[in-house]
């Protein structure tokens, strides 16, 4: 491991123990404890439902991004793959999932190692439009300002809404640019800055499919979908818990516990998104007792699931050494 990797790990457990420090100081874990007492458990178990709805749409959304490589992928071809990067993600530090999903997988769904890096890409700009759209509308609907949770203002969620969906529909503006970098590439390092080159052009290729209209049409209904089930998996796990007394404070939860994950923490974000969370949940009257075991009751629930699917598709079907990358 490099020191720049040993530094941010160990700023990631630093920063991740001060929150839980954060969460745990007001009260005791009995109080905690008395918070999941009664607990529904049919709508926890809907909660959980909830789940595997939305990490559906997800896999979905992601066949359709990989048409442009291989139409004849299946769903049942992405799921397992898609929730092995989430379980690498939860339990290995510096995002290996992603690199996992980025590059392990290639060769067995036959796509390309710029059209899968390129998704990944495309996946993270839809979340945010998606989390940034809803956080908006829900400190309207509350009357809230959203700069209390996370230090940015109504008018500049919209503004960075509007910056996202501009280069969603017209990757083409950075095309120039980026192929003129990587010419310059190829002028400084012949033989490396070629592929640099081929894997811009594929990367662009991938980015313009995925603009096309129905094509992007679609993405965003998937991201709409994936983020209302996921909205269902807060709203659910506080409806189970009798001590939430706001259980409408989930849909401020959601957006606000998700935006903390940016912030370096440890795997699975301890800390970080339980603090933010608690904090969403007392914003609008929940005790901290029953807003800090509904943090511990969702993250349990966005955890655990997508660990455990994962880490046995990857016992079943491990990454062997030889795998390697499509190039065409």
């Amino acid at each position: 491991m490099t020191v720049k990797k040993t530094i941010r790990l160990a700023l990631g457990m630093l920063l991740a123990g001060l929150f839980v420090w954060l969460v745990f100081r007001q009260i005791s874990l009995e109080e905690v404890k008395k918070a999941f007492k009664n607990a529904n458990l049919f709508l926890v178990m809907a909660a959980l439902g909830a789940f595997f709805v939305g990490y559906s749409c997800r896999i979905a959304r992601w066949r359709l991004m990989l048409e442009q490589d291989n139409p004849r992928l299946r769903w049942s071809d992405c799921a397992g793959p898609l929730m092995a990067s989430v379980a690498a993600n939860n339990i290995l530090p510096f995002r290996a999932g992603d690199l996992l999903r980025a590059f392990g997988f290639n060769q067995r769904l036959n796509i390309s190692a710029a059209t899968s890096v390129t998704t990944l890409f495309v996946e993270r700009l839809l979340d945010l439009l998606m989390v940034a759209t809803l956080l908006g509308a829900v400190v309207t609907c509350f009357g809230m300002d959203s700069s209390r949770f996370i230090g940015v203002g109504g008018v500049a969620l919209l503004a960075g809404a509007a910056v996202i969906l501009f280069v969603l529909l017209f990757p083409t503006f950075f095309v120039s640019p980026a192929m003129a970098m990587a010419k310059v590439m190829v002028r400084i390092a012949p033989n490396a800055g070629h592929k640099i080159f081929d894997q811009v052009n594929k990367a662009f290729a991938a980015l313009q499919y995925m603009a096309g209209g129905a094509t992007m049409a679609k993405l965003v209904l998937w991201s709409l979908l994936a983020w209302i089930a996921e909205g269902g998996v807060f709203w659910f796990a506080a409806l189970a818990l009798p001590a939430v007394l706001s259980p409408i404070a989930a849909w401020l939860a959601l957006p606000v516990g998700t935006l903390a994950t940016v912030i370096p923490s440890t795997p699975g974000y301890v800390g970080t998104f339980d603090f933010f969370t608690v904090s969403a949940m007392t914003a609008l009257g929940n005790s901290v007792a029953a807003a800090t075991g509904y943090a511990l009751l969702v993250h349990a629930l966005l955890w655990i699931p997508p660990t455990v699917v994962g880490g046995l598709y990857l016992l079943q079907h491990p990454i062997r050494p030889g795998d390697k990358s499509k190039e065409a």
